[in-house]
């Protein structure tokens, strides 16, 4: 079933993003197809995440990062409903 981020144009989109190489080619892409802000934005949330997984309280995830709490709580709430964060980290790690 197709819903707002499962259609033809996302399953394009998440294949064109598997298709990169490296850091600089994935720089590259998301410059070319994202905003500054909407990379900013997304960078934001993965911190926001890795500093949840180590355990951080949100007062520190505010200061450090900026994120609002509602922001903080949206992704808490992802990470408790998903292993994708985690999956990320750990592979992160193992590099």
């Amino acid at each position: 079933m197709k819903n707002a981020i499962n259609t033809d144009e996302t399953d394009y989109f998440y294949r064109a993003i598997l298709t990169l190489k490296d850091k600089k080619e994935a720089a590259e892409f998301f410059e070319a197809v994202c905003t500054p802000l909407e990379i900013n934005t997304i960078s934001q949330r993965l911190a926001v995440a890795k500093m949840l997984a180590e355990n951080e309280v949100y007062l520190n995830i505010v200061a450090k990062t900026t994120a609002s709490t509602a922001t903080i709580s949206r992704v808490k709430r992802s990470m408790d409903n998903s292993d994708a964060y985690d999956r990320i980290f750990e592979r992160l790690e193992d590099e």
